[in-house]
């Protein structure tokens, strides 16, 4: 049913990424499905750019790789279904056109409950779900 499991994950909140990832994790092993986690980064205003080194993006780009590929050594499944992938640009859009142009039947991510800056201004994870082609399984996080 899931082959394509697509899994949006931010580093730097590792306890919702587990969260994610032990569900994303059952799921394909249920399904004998393939799991791509993606980690997506605003881009850096064109005001910085100034101050950053030649080559900043190089660097933050390998950086995330490495972290990634650590994530995913964690994950006890076959290490040639799992593959991650950094982009940058604007989260919902980028996993929104990655899950897409990889074909996956299930986006599976971790959301903080929803506090009142989210009821103003949004969240990624509302915008995925509302605009996805394949379906979502949104994984409750820790209290925001």
């Amino acid at each position: 049913m899931y082959r394509k499991i697509l899994l949006p994950i931010d580093i730097t909140e590792p306890e919702m990424t587990d969260r994610a990832l032990a569900v994303g994790q059952a799921l394909a092993k249920a399904f004998n499905g393939d799991m791509r986690l993606v980690n997506v980064q605003s881009l850096l205003p064109i005001a910085f750019l100034d101050y950053v080194p030649e080559n900043f993006d190089l660097q933050v780009r390998r950086g995330l790789e490495k972290e990634m590929a650590a994530v995913a050594a964690k994950i006890q499944y076959a290490p040639e279904r799992i593959s991650t992938k950094v982009l940058f640009g604007p989260v919902y859009q980028k996993v929104l056109a990655e899950a897409e142009d990889w074909g996956a039947d299930l986006i599976v991510l971790c959301s903080h409950r929803p506090g009142m800056d989210r009821f103003l201004i949004g969240s990624n994870a509302t915008t995925i779900v509302n605009h996805a082609q394949c379906s979502v399984l949104v994984v409750r996080g820790v209290a925001a």
